[in-house]
């Protein structure tokens, strides 16, 4: 099982752990929402839980709860700058449809 993130998203998450002065790494979840039934939530991690997998690229952990592995096996996280936008990228293989806007995805 794998979850992976470019080199430009390991330093995005670096600067916002500095940033904020704390946490283990940055935790990758799905969440049911939306017209296509999930979206991606991120978020710090300051403690490890039992259901926890981590994967760690460029001396960055991500956090993934075994019970999302299922939607997120085999997902990039890419951090991309376009013009006055940057944001988290989520490059899945698993997704059969997104919702018009978005903001969730189907698998």
């Amino acid at each position: 099982m794998s979850v992976t993130l470019t080199e430009s998203a390991a330093q995005q998450i670096q600067r916002q752990l500095q940033k904020r002065g704390s946490g283990l790494g940055l935790r990758l979840a799905v969440k049911k929402s939306g017209c296509s039934g999930f979206a991606y939530v991120l978020d710090y991690v300051d403690m490890l839980a039992e259901n926890d997998e981590v994967f760690e690229k460029f001396d960055v952990k991500v956090i993934v709860k075994r019970e999302d592995l299922e939607v997120l096996e085999g997902i990039e996280l890419d951090y991309r700058k376009d013009g006055l936008n940057a944001a988290f990228k989520f490059n899945n293989p698993n997704v059969t449809g997104m919702c018009g806007c978005g903001e969730s995805f189907a698998v």
